[in-house]
């Protein structure tokens, strides 16, 4: 399911610029030297690095609203859109599956995941499509506030929002056992940023941009303007109350973020499509999943192969570490493996083969 004829430039720059941003955040030579900005916050807190997931999360409810509303209005059968909108996340959802497959299977420190973030992305997207297909906008509002209150309403029932202890965990333990991403032998006790419960308000952050792709559609700027700035400052209001956390998605977080990815799609479309600036990041936004998902298979594939520590320290930390420093080696391998998939995806666009699950 794409736009179509109504596929906007700045979109595709935004998603891919995001894509960018997970790739740049991802792959670090050494992850003993990262630079504060490009790592996650310890816990509470948002870091640039916190804002990638949720923006590609709110740029994939506005690509739902230039796939599906058209189509509706043309008198495409609602059914039709569900069955090809349901297949396609559940193909999502099965390439993390696989992935994460692969990686429990080749490296010998990692178990099987049931969660991940292309799981999360394959039922964020399953969920907004139907709320497309078949609510009225305003459902989607009350559905946000919904989300937003009931998630709410269970943090604070859990008694504390501290790792581990918190009721996310506990559920996401009960659910999955100790297949996830963190795991205490000692205590029984698991962790998981992607899991269960926590993909109810990223559900939040895609109908954000199911709401933000109608105003862009109907070229509503100043209604985008005033909802990232309204939703800004309810996120930071909200935040003395329960802190802003990728972690826990906490509905600070949902609109904090939801925010500044309303003022950047604004951003985007003001400079690219309504004056033209250069759609940079729109070859990474046309194979946004594909490149995606390729960048997790090379994170497997070069350390059970045994070939990233070589490369990594003769073309990079070997020459670059007593000239500048190990910081700045390892931003070069992330820069570099950017610059690759950068490579890739333009010989793709080039090529016209732009891969959709």
């Amino acid at each position: 399911m794409s736009e179509g004829s109504g596929r906007l430039a700045s979109l595709d720059a935004l998603r891919g610029l995001t894509v960018a941003g997970m790739l740049l955040v991802n792959d670090p030579g050494d992850w003993d030297h990262v630079y504060r900005p490009l790592e996650h916050a310890g816990w509470n807190g948002c870091t640039p690095t916190d804002l990638v997931f949720p923006f590609f999360l709110f740029v994939m409810g506005v690509s739902v609203v230039l796939a599906i509303l058209p189509r509706l209005a043309q008198g495409e059968a609602p059914g039709r859109l569900r069955d090809a909108a349901l297949w396609r996340a559940l193909r999502i959802l099965a390439l993390g599956l696989a992935i994460n497959a692969l990686a429990a299977w080749w490296l010998p420190e990692r178990a099987m995941r049931w969660p991940g973030v292309l799981q999360r992305i394959g039922v964020c997207f399953a969920v907004v499509a139907a709320f497309a297909i078949y609510t009225p906008r305003r459902a989607w509002w009350i559905a946000i506030a919904a989300l937003l209150a009931g998630y709410t309403a269970l943090l604070v029932s859990g008694g504390t929002l501290a790792r581990w202890d918190n009721i996310v965990d506990r559920i996401d333990g009960a659910v999955f056992g100790h297949y996830v991403w963190d795991h205490n032998p000692a205590t029984g006790q698991v962790h998981d940023p992607e899991g269960l419960p926590a993909t109810l308000p990223a559900i939040a952050s895609s109908l954000i941009g199911l709401c933000a792709g109608v105003w862009l559609r109907e070229a509503r700027l100043a209604r985008l303007l005033a909802a990232g700035v309204v939703a800004l400052a309810l996120g930071a209001a909200w935040s003395w109350w329960i802190p802003l956390n990728k972690n826990l998605w906490t509905p600070s977080f949902v609109l904090w973020t939801g925010g500044w990815a309303i003022l950047a799609l604004l951003a985007c479309h003001w400079l690219v499509d309504r004056r033209g600036w250069p759609a940079l990041g729109r070859r990474f936004g046309m194979n946004a999943i594909a490149a995606y998902a390729g960048s997790e298979l090379m994170q497997i594939l070069l350390p059970a192969l045994g070939w990233q520590e070589p490369l990594y320290r003769h073309l990079f930390a070997g020459w670059i570490t007593p000239l500048a420093g190990p910081w700045v080696a390892s931003l070069a391998w992330a820069v570099a493996f950017v610059v690759l998939w950068w490579a890739i995806v333009w010989i793709m666009d080039r090529q016209r083969i732009h891969l959709k699950l």
